[in-house]
């Protein structure tokens, strides 16, 4: 067998041992990036007054008055990150949560661009890379989406893709 042999194998067996992965990985980003979400939706709802306050002084969301972004914020996060949990509605939901992510990003960056704030910066982007694999990928086959007949093929770039 020659190097070349050799590595296409070595690649085709590492192919059909990841596609054993798969729908495991999936379910796991799917759990953990909507588990953040989540609970940081539930901790706005817990203490809304604190989430007003922080709206009003601390986030800088453009467009919106502090109330309505508290309340779009917070129902976002819970809305979004229980479908994705849940893998329902799958690519829109994993969609939405990347929008609320980024509006989160976009509303603190004058935190999160300074010093010290490094590895908050990296859990935003994480979590967007996170989202947008799910929006390639689809919620795999450990969903409702599956289970309901309705996630679709992983996104190649083709218009035929079903």
């Amino acid at each position: 067998m020659n190097p070349r042999q050799t590595l296409n194998a070595l690649e085709g067996g590492l192919a059909a041992a990841a596609g054993y992965l798969a729908a495991p990985l999936q379910f796991a980003t799917r759990l953990w990036v909507g588990w953040v979400f989540v609970k940081s939706g539930w901790l706005k709802v817990s203490d809304w007054s604190q989430t007003l306050a922080l709206f009003e002084t601390e986030y800088r969301v453009p467009l919106l008055s502090p109330h309505a972004a508290a309340y779009a914020g917070a129902a976002g996060e819970l809305i979004f990150g229980s479908l994705v949990m849940l893998g329902l509605a799958g690519r829109a939901g994993a969609l939405g949560l990347f929008a609320v992510n980024l509006m989160a990003f976009i509303s603190y960056r004058h935190v999160l661009l300074g010093d010290g704030f490094e590895a908050a910066l990296g859990q935003h982007v994480l979590w967007g890379f996170m989202l947008l694999v799910l929006v390639v990928h689809g919620p795999g086959s450990w969903s409702l989406d599956r289970l309901l007949g309705t996630v679709r093929a992983p996104l190649t770039g083709r218009a035929s893709v079903a």
